[in-house]
């Protein structure tokens, strides 16, 4: 059994807490309005999406006319939530990957920052109430499945080669909290190896 706020899986740790996007970016104002003919292309750029994420065996669920919403698997982030919005005149990429942090705002949002300058096609973003995400706008003539395949591939390698440095810059007590927990009831504590070093669990 877990501790309360530490979810364990695959030997990565997981906050509970940061599945799935929020509601309020689920809906888009292009929803109000999707009866409205689509110019073509805004259908072509449907098309490409799909055509992707069905060539990539990926499940996704059309939330409104114009956007897709997809599941990217990963192995550090098991799941990256990931919605595509078809505009008016561009594409919007928006991957959620990870609530506000608990601590250390000004340290994990500098990282995020600092990563910003090395990254391709997508960027770190902050909702209102500070959640983390990967966001992309894209004019609809370069939506081609090439691109929206390199699309994907940034927003999976980002998401996940980040997610650990983000809950070791911005959740430490919580993982902490965790590792005493199942020190004190002799439960497994492989599935935390990977903060370890990071934050010197073993000396606790």
């Amino acid at each position: 059994m877990l501790g309360p706020d530490v979810e364990i899986g695959r030997q990565h740790v997981l906050i509970q807490t940061i599945v799935g996007l929020r509601h309020d970016r689920c809906v888009t104002h292009d929803d109000a309005v999707s009866d409205e003919a689509l110019s073509p292309e805004r259908e072509q750029a449907l098309s490409a999406l799909r055509e992707v994420f069905g060539d990539g065996e990926l499940e996704y669920t059309e939330i409104s006319a114009t956007s897709l919403m997809v599941e990217l698997p990963g192995e550090k982030k098991l799941q990256t939530p990931c919605r595509f919005d078809v505009g008016k005149h561009a594409l919007e990429v928006h991957a959620f990957v990870c609530r506000k942090p608990d601590e250390n705002l000004e340290g994990v949002y500098r990282w995020l920052l600092e990563r910003n300058m090395k990254m391709y096609a997508v960027a770190f973003a902050l909702d209102g109430v500070g959640d983390i995400y990967l966001d992309a706008r894209l004019p609809l003539s370069g939506v081609t499945t090439a691109e929206i395949d390199r699309l994907l591939g940034s927003v999976l390698e980002y998401a996940d080669g980040s997610f650990n440095t983000i809950l070791e810059l911005g959740f430490a007590s919580s993982i902490r909290k965790e590792w005493d927990w199942r020190i004190s009831r002799g439960e497994p504590t492989r599935n935390l190896d990977a903060f370890r070093g990071p934050l010197g669990l073993d000396g606790r």
